[in-house]
């Protein structure tokens, strides 16, 4: 399916009033979209707030470890140089860089499916696993909202709330994604404002805890606007806060950079009710290939970054969010 068939999929599927489900890859190039009554669960597993297709007679989940097997410090670090280097050129205020390391899971992807706890999770054909702390649109009573997520710390840290709200090189990042996602929704919507801005919740994971910050921004639709679900989704993809800013030079300086597709990863899933959608980033994002297992992840680069601090945090990242 090309971007615009889906589009047009779902400005059907939104007019018709059908629920669906969807999820789109980064770089447009294999977007799926599912009637709830066609989902088969042996190939989806779907929780998104909730709403959920998975079996709820399920044993109690195995609890599920990884870890990290691969050393990719040169790697970065020779990446986060051409990106520091595009940003010093005026290229891009932020771009978001990611990498893929290579993990050990003694688990299936499904397991880690029923392991995980998260607002939006999906597994798929065996091939990826994701579970994503990240809404990205939510449209609801003629309103859309977007939660932007940017700035993540060790919660463990002595005051770690006070160090990540008062970090300059955080709060710049934070201020370029709220920007941008303020611009973005201006495209589809009136009225756009900042409802809550920088404040910080709390992710569980079995190897440590982690505070993120995240703003609300909120914006009117047109009275018509479910049988434009579909525009006002690809208007809006790729999401600001796993591109950057500008996004259209940014994109190109992601791809000339990580030399390969992201596919799902930072992609967007959601759900449609039949009346509201609700969406999250494909981040926390576990892939299978040829028998082997990457975790991917990474973060947003600006003028004030120092590479190894980046790569910190695109380590702590790599973790299975628990209760």
């Amino acid at each position: 399916m090309g971007i615009q068939e889906f589009r047009d999929r779902l400005n059907q599927l939104g007019r018709e009033a059908t629920p669906f489900i969807f999820f789109v890859d980064f770089e447009f190039k294999k977007p799926v979209v599912f009637c709830l009554d066609e989902i088969d669960a042996g190939e989806i597993l779907f929780d998104f707030n909730g709403v959920t297709n998975q079996d709820q007679k399920k044993d109690e989940p195995t609890p599920v470890t990884i870890s990290l097997e691969s050393d990719l410090r040169e790697e970065y670090q020779r990446k986060f140089d051409q990106v520091y280097e595009a940003i010093k050129r005026g290229d891009s205020f932020l771009t978001n860089l990611t990498v893929r390391n290579k993990v050990s899971l003694f688990h299936s992807l499904k397991d880690v499916y029923y392991d995980s706890r998260a607002k939006y999770k999906l597994w798929y054909r065996d091939e990826f696993v994701m579970f994503s702390p990240e809404s990205f649109i939510q449209i609801r009573n003629q309103k859309i909202y977007s939660y932007p997520m940017k700035g993540t710390i060790d919660a463990d840290h002595p005051d770690a709330s006070g160090i990540l709200l008062s970090n300059k090189k955080e709060m710049a990042e934070h201020v370029t994604i709220v920007d941008l996602i303020r611009s973005d929704l201006s495209r589809v919507a009136s009225q756009v404002s900042v409802n809550k801005f920088r404040y910080v919740e709390k992710l569980n994971t079995r190897n440590k805890n982690l505070l993120q910050v995240s703003s609300e921004i909120e914006g009117s639709l047109p009275h018509n606007y479910l049988e434009k679900i579909g525009d006002i989704l690809v208007s809006l993809l790729p999401a600001g806060s796993v591109s950057g800013a500008p996004k259209p030079k940014t994109l190109d300086l992601i791809g000339k950079t990580e030399e390969e597709d992201r596919g799902y990863y930072t992609g967007v899933c959601g759900l449609f009710d039949g009346q509201s959608l609700d969406s999250g980033v494909m981040i926390r994002f576990l892939e299978k290939r040829n028998g082997e297992f990457f975790y991917r992840s990474g973060g947003g680069i600006t003028s004030q970054s120092d590479w190894e601090t980046e790569y910190e945090e695109v380590i702590n990242k790599i973790y299975v969010p628990v209760t």
